[in-house]
């Protein structure tokens, strides 16, 4: 536990932002793990419908750091060769 006045208030920052953080992250697999279902199950249109909302959580994830910018471009591009394949 920490005993100085600054770790505990840096302990309470650390707990805020890792909820946040899961928040994102959480959304963001589960609208890539949607899309990746929805083109198994050859429904590409509403895969397609689904990409605007998968590219903003990316670049929002990014913004705000919780992914790189690096890896959001990764897999927006890998989601929509996935979409764009099964057409």
């Amino acid at each position: 536990m920490p005993i100085t006045k600054s770790t505990k208030k840096a302990l309470r920052q650390n707990q805020k932002r890792r909820a946040r953080n899961l928040v994102y992250k959480k959304k963001m697999r589960d609208l890539i793990k949607q899309v990746r279902i929805l083109v198994e199950e050859k429904k590409t249109e509403e895969a397609k419908k689904l990409l605007p909302q998968v590219y903003k959580i990316l670049d929002k994830t990014a913004k705000v750091g919780v992914i790189k910018k690096n890896t959001a471009g990764r897999k927006k591009s890998r989601i929509t060769k996935l979409v764009n394949k099964k057409v």
